[in-house]
């Protein structure tokens, strides 16, 4: 691959959902944040917003 060529946003898969976007995955993202010195995520509300931030980096074209 191209370094000019950004390896994401991925297809979106339609026809099921995708079974590496779990709650897992944002809970070690998380993680991962407080180890740099970030607040922990601690409120449902903050890990929903980590979901989001992952699903639009993963999948979401911009426009």
């Amino acid at each position: 691959m191209s370094a000019d060529v950004p390896a994401y946003p991925i297809h979106r898969p339609d026809s099921r959902a995708d079974d590496r976007f779990t709650i897992g995955l944002a809970l070690d993202i998380a993680a991962v944040l407080a180890r740099h010195g970030y607040p922990p995520v601690t409120r449902g509300v903050d890990l929903i917003r980590v979901q989001q931030a992952l699903f639009t980096l993963i999948y979401q074209e911009q426009p």
